[in-house]
């Protein structure tokens, strides 16, 4: 049993934030039999557990409590009092959260103001009444769509600083799509393009993905950056695409 608890810890060891005291260990550790595997398999997932709390921790009290736990010994909290601490605990983080969250959208507002400016400077950037702000980049002279359309088109997305965060060009298939099923800057900006067209558009992040943002890539209040190629219009021939891959 003694070896087992020490396998586990030292995985936990190797998965909190704090520096290992003896990495000595980890490197001597060998899994070479069933109990050994099992043993480190399960000190794994509780190290990514702890990772998950993205705190320091005191490993040697935290080992200190697996050990009295495992051995049947005098527990130093009560279980009132380690709920107490433990909700202590995770509400400080969630204010900590809540406070980095404002202090981003703050930034990502501020630099997003910034860069529409800019940008509405520019020659041939239009600035449409919603904050849209778009440019031509070939005139196409077919059919202009409506909301309720059925589109296909070639495009690719980045942040204001440059960074590509989708691409129909790098997946090699256009996407097709409801018009009205996507953000509003698509919505309004798709059918200012007649088919055969390549428009550039910087959406406002209220005519984005807003307060919400869209996982990890595009955070809350983000101004956007598209380039739209259109190539179709519900079932009709697509027109040919004109942009390198």
């Amino acid at each position: 049993m003694k070896k087992i608890m020490m396998i586990a810890c030292v995985a936990i060891l190797a998965a909190c934030s704090q520096k290992a005291e003896e990495p000595a260990k980890v490197a001597a550790l060998t899994l070479d039999n069933d109990k050994a595997k099992i043993s480190y398999a399960i000190g794994l997932d509780i190290g990514q557990s702890l990772q998950s709390l993205a705190t320091d921790l005191d490993r040697a009290v935290l080992i200190a409590a697996i050990n009295d736990r495992l051995d049947g010994g005098e527990v130093k909290l009560t279980a009132e009092d380690a709920g107490k601490v433990k909700q202590d605990f995770f509400k400080k983080q969630a204010e900590k959260r809540k406070a980095e969250q404002k202090l981003a959208r703050e930034k990502n507002i501020t630099e997003g103001k910034a860069f529409l400016l800019a940008n509405s400077k520019k020659p041939g950037v239009v600035t449409t009444a919603s904050g849209l702000q778009y440019e031509v980049i070939k005139q196409g002279k077919g059919d202009k769509p409506i909301a309720t359309d059925k589109v296909t088109v070639n495009y690719k997305g980045s942040l204001i600083d440059g960074t590509e965060f989708d691409s129909s060009y790098k997946r090699g298939k256009p996407a097709t799509f409801l018009l009205n099923g996507v953000v509003k800057g698509w919505i309004e900006g798709v059918q200012l393009m007649p088919v055969g067209s390549t428009f550039k558009f910087v959406l406002p992040s209220d005519l984005a993905y807003g307060e919400r943002g869209a996982g990890a890539k595009i955070r809350p209040d983000t101004v956007l950056v598209f380039e739209v190629e259109l190539l179709a219009i519900d079932d009709a021939k697509p027109a040919k695409s004109t942009k390198t891959k």
